[in-house]
């Protein structure tokens, strides 16, 4: 090589040890021309992220479909806004526990995508009418103007807590007058432009984004100043919102990325699947159909709320036990992707819970299934496409994977050579071609994985006065296998981690899951979703989920 190729190289950044993924380029920039660089050869292009067709479970499957039948509005757009309708619908009667929380069915969803191209509109407009068609339907069985049946609806304007309060508030009072309180606190919220929510974030003093903390928790709405006595107890929100990819990029600042807001919302990436210049409403022998059998969900779901709350728990099967304990020690806790797309992630474990329930209720069962369990899976799995696309580009989600494949090799390597340098690692493990940055996020994200995979240790002061650092091994196992139930009676057995590789490497074992976990996402899709009313099932204290989320 000349010295003017090897200047070239350098000023190029190619001289410095590099991925496999680069060397290539190198190879190829050698006898490109002069005026070529290491970026202009690689390709950074990637597909918008696949919904998986297993989202499309039952009803509300059939509501997206049935939306997109006649018109271009996305069937995965249209089942995240019934969804989200539907979670707020069915109260805060039924729930399942999760160490000493209550999960109820309340889900924020986001859909992302370009103005004109993500018909956000189009993918409410069912929703809406199989609403108005359950509402209208109960006037009539009533013979008055009764209190709504699917509860409170409001559209857009969302801008302090207190005017969230305000929406199912407690009673206050008004001059002389008290104003008596909204006992029904269920409410769902339309909000086509999400843009103002993050703009009302960012004011000074504006504390909405705390409040819609507080309201996908189900904690009560209090207000910021004690002169304020607006308050809105035992709230039950659901969400479902929109957002263009540029304003949601530009205005989701740093605060919302760490302070748990942003991760509250199943993000979603939608925008038309066919153009449709003629498009037609919804039959309505359809949409009276679709409005039947969710009345006849809500019915099931709601049972006696508001009068009574938290009588009803749902369970897990064993099977389904099994494979959400799983999902938990795997994908779920996965920390991959990171750190700013794995802060947007982090509540993907009771997201898929509450996914789950829906499922279930859909079906009219107090028992979720394996297939239930699938089903919510399909939706979060496609919600971290969706962040990854949105919220890193492809040279960031290489980088991701360099760093996730070099921490694959770091515990393959100590646990075969011990304890280890730094410096020999880079050398050693990677034989000098990777770079320094990606063996240090590999190491932070072993040494900051809950529980720690590797642990750091110091040794002996050297010579020159400095402290040598060495990095070991420690047993995932032994962490995670301390001696606590996993409250799932069926499992108990397999409450650590290596009791569960045996369950799941022997099919004979206690708990081992049927073949209904091997089913096929059309299989779930074509379940049928409106099964005979089961036996009502009572809260037992023994159906505690033991794993902290």
């Amino acid at each position: 090589m000349t010295v003017a190729v090897r200047e070239a190289a350098r000023l190029l950044g190619l001289d410095r040890p590099a991925s496999e993924s680069t060397i290539a380029a190198r190879a190829v920039l050698q006898n490109a021309p002069a005026n070529t660089t290491q970026t202009d050869l690689v390709d950074f292009h990637r597909n918008a992220p696949k919904p998986d067709e297993g989202m499309l479970y039952g009803l509300v499957g059939d509501v997206g479909k049935a939306a997109a039948e006649t018109t271009e509005a996305n069937r995965f757009a249209v089942a995240a806004g019934f969804l989200s309708f539907l979670s707020a619908a069915v109260g805060r009667d039924v729930y399942i526990p999760v160490g000493n929380t209550k999960h109820h069915a309340r889900l924020f969803t986001l859909q992302v995508g370009r103005t004109g191209r993500g018909r956000k509109g189009d993918a409410m407009s069912l929703v809406q009418r199989v609403r108005q068609g359950i509402e209208e339907q109960h006037c009539q069985r009533a013979g008055i103007v009764a209190d709504p049946f699917c509860g409170g609806h409001h559209f857009g304007g969302l801008s302090t807590r207190e005017g969230l309060a305000l929406l199912i508030h407690d009673g206050y009072k008004n001059g002389k007058d008290e104003v008596p309180a909204i006992l029904d606190k269920r409410l769902w919220v339309v909000e086509s432009e999400f843009a103002n929510v993050l703009h009302q974030a960012k004011r000074d003093g504006n504390t909405l984004s705390a409040a819609l903390r507080d309201a996908w928790d189900g904690i009560s709405i209090r207000p910021a100043t004690k002169t304020a006595r607006l308050w809105a107890s035992d709230p039950h929100i659901a969400l479902s919102a929109a957002i263009t990819p540029s304003e949601l990029l530009n205005l989701m600042n740093s605060r919302e990325l760490s302070n748990g807001f942003a991760n509250r919302f199943l993000i979603f990436w939608a925008e038309r699947e066919r153009i449709e210049p003629f498009p037609k409403p919804t039959h309505a022998a359809v949409v009276e159909e679709l409005v039947r059998r969710t009345m006849e969900v809500i019915r099931f779901a709601k049972g006696e709320y508001p009068e009574t709350t938290n009588s009803r728990a749902l369970e897990l099967s064993a099977d389904a036990q099994v494979e959400y304990a799983r999902l938990y020690r795997g994908e779920l806790s996965a920390v991959a992707d990171g750190e700013k797309v794995t802060a947007l992630l982090e509540r993907r474990a009771p997201m898929l819970l509450r996914l789950a329930m829906l499922f279930a209720l859909t079906d009219l069962v107090m028992v979720i299934e394996v297939h239930h369990i699938h089903a919510a899976l399909a939706w979060t799995q496609f919600h971290r496409d969706s962040v990854r696309f949105i919220f890193d580009d492809a040279a960031g989600e290489d980088a991701a994977r360099e760093s996730t494949d070099a921490a694959g090799k770091i515990l393959d390597y100590l646990k075969q050579h011990g304890r280890t340098g730094r410096r020999d690692l880079l050398l050693k493990c990677f034989s000098g071609h990777l770079l320094a940055q990606r063996l240090d996020e590999a190491l932070d994200s072993l040494l900051m994985d809950s529980p720690p995979a590797i642990e750091m240790i110091e040794g002996d002061r050297t010579e020159n006065g400095k402290l040598p650092k060495f990095y070991q091994l420690l047993n995932p196992r032994e962490l995670a296998n301390l001696p606590i139930s996993t409250g799932f009676p069926q499992v108990r057995g397999v409450a650590n981690l290596a009791n569960l590789d045996a369950v799941q490497s022997n099919p004979d074992s206690p708990g081992y899951p049927s073949s209904q976990v091997s089913e096929t996402a059309e299989t779930r899709t074509n379940r049928a979703s409106s099964p005979s009313y089961p036996s009502s099932h009572k809260a037992s204290s023994n159906q505690i989920i033991g794993v902290v989320l």
